[in-house]
């Protein structure tokens, strides 16, 4: 998808260069407010994989650490847990992070738990702090 989207982006540029080069007033704006779109789907696509790579990473290091949460839980045949199960270890997830708010550990682990539990947007969010959270040098 990132492939496609990055294919679809150069096409949009390219044409928003052509009509900034015709010289005509009208053309010349609808080549800059095209050429906004490409700029901020780029922006937006580095963004995203910027963050799937420090999650990866931190991901790993807890792994590697064996704290890696949720190995436990029963799993559809999607490979995505029950909702029910991941549902009972979001309280120590959230627990832990109230303990130790400056942890990224915890805080990984509490993305892990909302991720499990179907709350993507809260997932993310509490991914991003430990992501901002291990950057920060102690």
């Amino acid at each position: 998808m990132a492939v496609l989207l990055v294919f679809y982006l150069v096409l949009a540029g390219v044409r928003a260069v052509a009509f900034i080069q015709s010289g005509e007033p009208v053309g010349i704006a609808i080549g800059l407010a095209l050429l906004i779109l490409p700029l901020i789907g780029f922006w937006a696509l580095a963004r995203e994989v910027a963050f799937g790579i420090r999650s990866e990473r931190l991901v790993r290091q807890l792994d590697d650490l064996g704290e890696l949460p949720g190995t436990d839980l029963p799993v559809r045949p999607s490979g995505r847990p029950y909702r029910d199960a991941a549902d009972e270890q979001f309280p120590a997830a959230q627990a832990a992070v109230e303990a130790e708010p400056e942890n990224w550990h915890a805080w990984l682990r509490l993305g892990l738990a909302y991720d499990a539990s179907g709350d993507r947007k809260r997932a993310r969010g509490a991914i991003r702090t430990a992501i901002a959270l291990e950057r920060t040098p102690k």
